[in-house]
């Protein structure tokens, strides 16, 4: 099996699909993320430990995602608001829900260090591969972690459960300064001549329900999906929601009401992908779907059978994207997921 996919690339196939109204000339291929592991064993170089502060981080980060023939090149650049680590922390922090949190009052909100609004990002990230991109290549980008996952950072988990109740007014003010930094990134993201499409990443649930009920997302965080896929339309671009959990309760107002185009991480125990195809294909294209526990353990054979399945399900209408559920992880086996690619080339021709 070679460590390499050729394909002529072509970003306005990938578009077909988001837009559902003409059929691709071959499958796309999708991912949201690749951890930098990953990156570094199909490349053969120190991706993870390079910096993206230099050019050829990016060169490199380029030159994977061509190694396995896909159209497009996903990328996403964080807010430019400081998080304070655990080594800044005084006393015990767990290093994982509350381990970012810098807001408990309206003091503190007040006196953090917020970026102003038009300097959202980094943008010179955008700029340096738009360069570096080949024929046929586009980027979709937007911001890394999305409004409800800036909060949790900011607020805490339990400390965002806890002002919900005791101080709703602080939740409010946050979600919505950080829901403006979210909006003015895509609108400008969506001017630049390297992107074809806006994405965001933001996990709202686990295997039963969303992390907030249906209702605080709709009063917090919806209001800001429905401007950042606007400002991705007002500019003739599709917008993709990447978002683990059991979204069930809020698929009608995500793909009715905020209008996303297509929808990223299906797992198998909530529901998968082709599930969705069948209830919400024809409002929103499903990308990916492809178990990554099942990837990393399974044979050659099984994963040839596993991905023809999904593909033959979710592609009968020529508007699906072939790849994981979640994303390319450090322990997934390359070869396995070139395998996957491999196979989807091999059931539709291209």
């Amino acid at each position: 099996m070679p460590r390499t996919i050729k394909r002529q690339p072509d970003y306005t196939q990938f578009l077909k699909i988001l837009r559902r109204k003409e059929k691709p000339s071959h499958l796309p291929f999708y991912e949201h993320l690749a951890s930098p592991g990953f990156i570094a064993r199909q490349t053969g170089r120190p991706f993870d430990r390079m910096n993206p502060n230099e050019d050829e981080y990016w060169r490199v980060y380029v030159d994977f995602w061509m190694s396995m023939g896909y159209d497009v090149i996903p990328m996403e650049i964080g807010l430019n608001c400081p998080l304070p680590t655990h080594d800044h922390k005084a006393g015990a922090v767990s290093a994982g829900s509350e381990e970012h949190v810098c807001i408990t009052s309206m003091e503190e909100y007040e006196k953090y260090p917020w970026p102003v609004e038009s300097n959202p990002i980094d943008f010179r990230h955008f700029e340096t591969v738009a360069k570096m991109l080949p024929e046929g290549v586009k980027i979709v980008g937007g911001v890394g972690a999305g409004p409800y996952e800036w909060a949790t950072y900011m607020l805490g988990v339990v400390g965002l459960s806890l002002l919900l109740f005791d101080n709703p007014e602080l939740v409010r003010l946050v979600f919505e300064r950080i829901g403006s930094l979210h909006i003015s990134a895509d609108r400008q993201l969506s001017t630049m001549d390297g992107i074809c499409a806006l994405r965001q990443g933001d996990d709202l649930g686990f295997k039963t329900a969303t992390f907030l009920k249906p209702k605080d997302l709709h009063e917090l965080v919806f209001p800001t999906y429905k401007k950042m896929v606007q400002a991705a339309h007002d500019h003739g671009l599709p917008f993709i929601l990447h978002s683990c959990g059991n979204l069930g309760e809020v698929y009608d107002e995500i793909i009715t009401d905020c209008k996303i185009d297509a929808k990223h991480s299906f797992e198998e125990t909530i529901m998968p992908v082709e599930q969705f195809k069948a209830k919400y294909g024809d409002r929103c294209t499903p990308l990916g779907g492809l178990d990554v526990d099942f990837l990393c353990r399974e044979s050659e054979e099984e994963i040839r059978r596993y991905a023809r399945e999904k593909i033959e399900k979710c592609y009968n209408d020529g508007f699906y994207a072939l790849g994981t559920g979640n994303s390319l992880t450090d322990y997934m086996p390359v070869e396995n997921y070139l395998i996957a690619l491999d196979e989807g080339i091999k059931v539709t021709g291209r």
